[in-house]
């Protein structure tokens, strides 16, 4: 049963940083590529940033470009998202997906306030 739990959202003023973490199970990591999306309050979920399986190949959304990376641990089967220059307009609900099984994690909330 593929499983993804996502850590290290939180509250944090504007500029400042932080590193979002997604723990996968269940299913052979190192084999597929990852995402990070998010959903803020009242808009659609958007898609943020992808990652290879072998993270070699990286792309993101126009709005966090300079600004996020992603990157995966294959050994802890884990892909992060480090955001660093945050911005009010970066809350939001941020989400975990494994597009070869079409499964979500259950979210983290970040909050970008003064």
């Amino acid at each position: 049963q593929v499983q993804l739990v996502e850590s290290g959202g939180g509250l944090v003023q504007p500029g400042g940083s932080l590193r979002l973490s997604c723990a996968a199970s269940g299913f052979a990591f190192s084999s597929y590529a990852m995402n990070w999306h998010r959903q803020a309050p009242g808009k659609e979920r958007e898609w943020v940033a992808r990652i290879s399986n072998t993270g070699g190949t990286t792309s993101y959304t126009d709005s966090v470009k300079g600004r996020f990376t992603i990157f995966r641990d294959n050994s802890k089967n884990t892909v992060y998202l480090q955001m660093n220059s945050l911005k009010p307009e970066d809350t939001a609900v941020y989400y975990c997906y494994a597009p070869r099984w079409d499964s979500w994690g259950q979210g983290t909330q970040v909050t970008v306030s003064p």
